[in-house]
């Protein structure tokens, strides 16, 4: 029997991450007191002056130039003119450090320091990804292999770039690219990656019949096999690991789906819960939230299942601090945003209309870009405690990322704007 399995969406481990379909707000509460604590946010916001705004350095772009950073350095990836492929200049405090060639004619999604390299992930001349690696001192190429790299503790892992022939999941030294060891991933199975601070920490090989496996990113060891299904296959399910659990949920009809949670590194079955058709789940401080694909969040005890409690306006939680949620109507982008408190799912404040600054470095610091005419963004800051966001700085320019230092926007031309973040 042949089994295709469609994809429902997507299970986050967070709110970052390395991320993401807006829904029109519903009323919560009062409509006379929501809109008055909106008055009185855009008032603290429109009264609010920001600090003095740092040194900016332009820094050259152009048509199709994109821009990643890194620590308290900045990689602009121009596309070159003589030959196929990109260019990519590395610059710290405002001034070029050094400039490689990077072969291809795909497009560059990613590019991060590890261990003494610049790693860049781009799309390959045909199907599937090839990453380079780069020495960040001097820009020197040091090698490049087919598939896109992951971060995985002290090296990288590269899952399978897809097309015909055996696939396999490996691991390499980030200095040189010798592989370390490698996993098999047989025709049909599905490779998920579950993720810890340090980047991968577990690998998922998940067939469409058949047992699945669960292999230690490091050591490649394999720590649980078991299948899921032995009676029966599953219907069209979305996989994820996340929170020491595996997360499995198997669509059982046009309105809704079974969600089995089993323990990651054993595989037994810790639950199961009947739940609305499920657009994603992810990890919400101390709970387990589940967000319904025609919006609302349903909140779940993580041990065992169990309903906490029911929010029908949101849609996405971006973060997680001291009891209070962070959430969204628009996925991890933001739109409409508002604090509830955990334990409970209500109301805290309502935040009004923002959009997530997106980073290139997971800070656990989260900023928010309302525009304000002219080519100007207002940059704030959240106030989990039920406060106005905090401002802390006007843009100029479009496309703004930030890191873990910098902040960097584009400018009318292509050019770009760095500064340090306030």
């Amino acid at each position: 029997m042949v089994v295709t399995v469609i994809d429902l969406g997507e299970l986050r481990d967070d709110a970052p991450a390395p991320g993401p379909p807006a829904r029109p707000p519903r009323a919560v509460g009062r409509p006379f007191r929501a809109a008055v604590v909106l008055l009185v946010a855009l008032v603290t916001l429109a009264a609010a002056a920001p600090p003095p705004r740092s040194a900016a350095h332009r820094l050259p772009g152009g048509t199709g130039a994109s821009a990643f950073l890194s620590g308290d350095r900045v990689y602009v990836v121009l596309r070159t003119t003589q030959r196929p492929g990109w260019e990519v200049v590395a610059y710290r405090e405002g001034r070029e450090r050094w400039r490689a060639g990077m072969p291809g004619t795909g497009d560059v999604v990613g590019l991060w320091e590890q261990g003494g390299r610049v790693l860049a992930v781009a799309t390959g001349d045909g199907e599937g990804w090839e990453t380079v690696a780069f020495d960040a001192g001097t820009g020197a190429r040091r090698w490049r292999r087919s598939g896109f790299a992951f971060p995985a503790g002290d090296a990288v892992l590269l899952r399978p770039v897809g097309g015909p022939g055996p696939q396999s999941v490996r691991r390499l030294a980030v200095a040189d690219g010798r592989t370390l060891w490698t996993a098999p991933a047989p025709d049909g199975q599905d490779v998920q990656f579950s993720y810890g601070p340090s980047g991968v920490e577990r690998i998922l090989l998940v067939p469409n019949a058949g047992r699945t496996v669960v292999l230690d990113a490091v050591t490649g060891a394999r720590l649980a096999a078991r299948n899921l299904h032995p009676e029966e296959l599953p219907g069209p399910r979305t996989m994820q690991g996340t929170g020491g659990l595996f997360l499995e949920a198997v669509q059982t009809s046009d309105a809704g789906a079974t969600v089995n949670a089993y323990e990651l590194d054993t595989l037994r079955l810790r639950w199961t819960v009947e739940l609305p058709l499920v657009d994603h789940l992810e990890q919400c401080g101390g709970l387990l939230c589940a967000a319904r694909q025609n919006g609302g969040i349903r909140a779940l005890d993580p041990g065992t299942g169990a309903p906490r409690w029911t929010a029908e306006r949101w849609q996405s939680v971006l973060r997680a601090d001291a009891g209070r949620l962070l959430v969204a109507t628009g996925g991890t982008t933001g739109d409409h945003l508002a604090v509830l408190d955990e334990a409970d799912g209500r109301l805290v404040t309502d935040l009004g209309d923002w959009a997530v600054l997106p980073q290139d470095e997971s800070t656990g610091r989260i900023l928010l870009t309302r525009p304000l005419g002219g080519g100007r963004q207002l940059l704030a800051e959240p106030d989990l405690s039920g406060g106005p966001p905090v401002v802390r700085d006007v843009l100029t320019g479009t496309d703004c990322r930030a890191g873990t230092t910098l902040l960097i926007c584009r400018q009318v031309g292509g050019d770009f704007t760095l500064r340090r973040l306030p």
